[in-house]
């Protein structure tokens, strides 16, 4: 049997909780299989369900401690969660270094939760170009929370915020002044700020200088303004105030109309995302026959000017 034509039968799995399954369906999405489509397909009817909750900050404030106990908490209150941990790719084998499953052995065994450690492969803005698909499968294996648990490069690292309905950012003590706290751009995109690590010198400082930056900040009447939390992960505390303040924005988005929205931006982007990729494709194939290279050569010798030759390339592109 083809891997085609068993995706109605690993979807079906999926759809019932098998770990494996939905293994092979991440698989096929980080791989780029020609299953794709019909994975999709047999995808779309559960998607929009989850909650997706982002969590970025620079590395060492403790995002893979924070995730762990936010699946804790989750389970207990009995969520299904689901875990996407974009690691850095090794720079030999192109793979994840895993180092946030080996983090969360604990929920491993347990069946309501599936944890998967993607690959950056290179992918700027803190995720894998393959996250949104991923996160397609969680919702299609009837994950209702899917935690996405970023990188960690840094103030770039901002395109969780077209992925996720509520984005975390961690913080931690001594990690930055208020001038950088300001200064980075990673801020701008929190729903939610956790000062984690919150038992060490200069927190007091940390939650001033966010309340601060937060005053200065124009918001019409309605608009959400971003919770400050305080936790200390490492020894569970503080982590059912994040937990209430995810909820909390929850109900925002969805009284406000924001969270349709947000759903609707993040589908223009993954048909974007799509449209490109196949495009690229296109053009790909292309490169290994005469078209582009012909205008390549007229571009060079200033027979043409390259966006005339870019609109004769799609003009051929739309022919073929």
């Amino acid at each position: 049997m083809s891997r085609a034509r068993d995706v109605p039968s690993l979807v079906a799995k999926a759809r019932e909780g098998d770990p494996r399954s939905v293994a092979r369906l991440i698989s096929l999405v980080e791989n780029g299989d020609p299953a794709l489509p019909e994975v999709a397909a047999a995808m779309a009817s559960h998607a929009g369900r989850a909650q997706v909750v982002g969590l970025t900050g620079a590395p060492g404030v403790g995002k893979s401690t924070t995730t762990n106990e936010l699946v804790r908490a989750l389970r207990l209150a009995g969520h299904r969660v689901g875990v996407l941990a974009v690691d850095p790719s090794s720079p030999f084998t192109g793979g994840a270094i895993l180092g946030d499953r080996v983090r969360m052995q604990e929920h491993t065994a347990d069946p309501g939760v599936y944890i998967r450690s993607m690959s950056s492969r290179g992918q700027l803005g803190g995720l894998s170009a393959a996250t949104p698909q991923a996160v397609r499968v969680l919702e299609g294996a009837g994950c209702d929370v899917i935690l996405v648990e970023t990188v960690g490069v840094g103030q770039a690292e901002v395109e969780i915020a077209s992925l996720a309905d509520t984005t975390l950012v961690l913080l931690a003590p001594g990690m930055g002044d208020a001038i950088q706290a300001v200064k980075a751009g990673v801020l701008e995109i929190a729903d939610v700020f956790v000062i984690n690590k919150a038992d060490r010198p200069g927190a007091d400082n940390t939650y001033r200088d966010i309340q601060g930056m937060l005053a200065l900040g124009e918001r019409a009447a309605g608009d959400w303004r971003p919770q400050v939390v305080r936790a200390v992960a490492v020894k569970g505390e503080g982590v059912d105030d994040v937990v209430a303040a995810i909820g909390k924005h929850r109900e925002w988005l969805e009284s406000s109309g924001e969270l349709r929205a947000r759903q609707e931006r993040r589908a223009a982007a993954e048909i974007s995302a799509l449209a490109l990729g196949t495009l690229r494709a296109r053009i790909g194939d292309l490169s290994g026959g005469t078209a582009l290279a012909s205008l390549a050569a007229r571009v060079a010798d200033g027979a043409i000017d390259p966006y005339a030759a870019a609109d004769e390339l799609l003009s051929g592109l739309a022919g073929g």
